[in-house]
């Protein structure tokens, strides 16, 4: 695939405009940087940034016939600009929306987009990783594109679904995303262990939630797990799927998520598998103070173990936790003492151990272990 990775106004200024806000790296490190990575999908990228409305117009135009995609920053054009919004509808191209900071958290008239509605996806609040997240998007929705499925009456109730080969009726594989319960953390994440679960036979949906405060409290936000894990009864007849033959991969706060929505929600499913999960609240590092908070909310001082997966053991199902031995982000131990605590209830629990494996490294299909971890997801 040929990527253009398209800059608006100011993004020039990259590193010494407000770095506070934007970082430290400027827009020449940005471009190398996504360079490599669309090179490590084995795509080709180009790069163009402008101040001026109408030579990204032009740009986008032109695109059609030297691009098979568009990473696009649109700055603060994004929030004015229908022009640019029917530009990008008009050619056609998949357009990955990028932000740096974290528009939902900035002032109100940064929290609308005009060019949103016209693009695949919206990647923000990562800083410059974001846009190493929209490759990576770019390469997997061109891989085996989704169908999106409302399963609420949110916004944030959706799914994408991935069908393999075959007439089915499919297993189904459930994922939950991590990312500390923080809005810029989406389903992207996901994408990578998606496809290629649908390339080994497993209908994958790929699930979002919605987050506090939006959701009104944490139990909103299991509940939205639930929710989505249960919605693929009233999709198995259309998109051919069983409802008996559910296993539910969690990743991160995802795995989080899961063992809680299997426990008080009492989902159905045949088999647990838990990625570099937050397993035991009580013992994350004190630098996810914060994250905790957010997530708890004024239920911090009471409700800790009631979302604290280790502590509503058994959970009656079959269930494998994997860790990386390299995970700089939640130490292996949790997924250790869970299975050891799991085991000890009555459960059926092995713990995979993944040296060299970071956090991130689990859920990459391109990593040393990853036929490691697809073993474990679909046997």
């Amino acid at each position: 695939m040929r990527i253009l990775l398209l800059n608006g106004p100011n993004l020039n200024l990259l590193g010494t405009r407000s770095p506070e806000v934007y970082g430290a790296t400027s827009l020449a490190e940005v471009e190398e940087t996504c360079g490599e990575q669309a090179e490590r999908f084995g795509h080709r990228l180009g790069t163009y940034q402008s101040n001026h409305e109408g030579d990204l117009i032009d740009a986008i135009h032109e695109a059609r016939h030297r691009y098979d995609a568009i990473v696009f920053n649109p700055g603060a054009y994004t929030h004015t600009s229908y022009a640019l919004h029917d530009a990008i509808e008009a050619v056609g191209i998949p357009t990955v929306e990028v932000h740096i900071s974290n528009i939902r958290e900035r002032e109100p008239w940064r929290r609308v987009s005009r060019t949103g509605p016209a693009c695949v996806y919206q990647i923000f609040g990562r800083g410059v990783s974001g846009y190493l997240s929209a490759i990576a998007h770019i390469h997997y929705r061109a891989r085996h594109e989704p169908t999106t499925v409302s399963y609420g009456s949110h916004p944030d109730h959706i799914g994408d679904l991935r069908l393999p080969e075959g007439e089915g009726p499919h297993p189904v594989a459930v994922l939950i995303h991590g990312g500390g319960w923080a809005a810029p953390y989406t389903r992207d994440l996901m994408d990578g262990m998606a496809v290629d679960l649908a390339a080994h036979g497993h209908a994958t949906w790929n699930i979002e939630y919605r987050r506090v405060p939006s959701a009104g409290s944490w139990r909103a936000v299991v509940e939205d797990v639930a929710h989505g894990i249960r919605a693929i009864s009233s999709l198995a007849l259309e998109y051919r799927l069983d409802p008996d033959r559910i296993r539910i991969i969690g990743h991160s706060a995802g795995a989080q998520l899961a063992v809680l929505a299997l426990k008080q929600h009492r989902v159905a499913a045949r088999k647990l598998i838990l990625l570099a999960g937050m397993l035991d609240l009580h013992r994350l590092r004190p630098d996810f103070d914060t994250e905790l908070a957010a997530f708890l909310g004024e239920g911090i001082a009471t409700d800790l173990d009631q979302a604290s997966p280790i502590r509503v053991l058994p959970l009656g199902i079959p269930l494998v936790a994997l860790h990386g031995e390299r995970d700089d982000c939640i130490s292996s131990e949790q997924s250790r003492h869970f299975v050891k605590a799991a085991v000890t209830a009555g459960d059926k629990a092995r713990f995979v151990s993944l040296g060299g494996v970071g956090h991130e490294d689990i859920i990459d299909p391109q990593s040393a272990h990853h036929e490691r971890v697809l073993d474990a997801c679909i046997s």
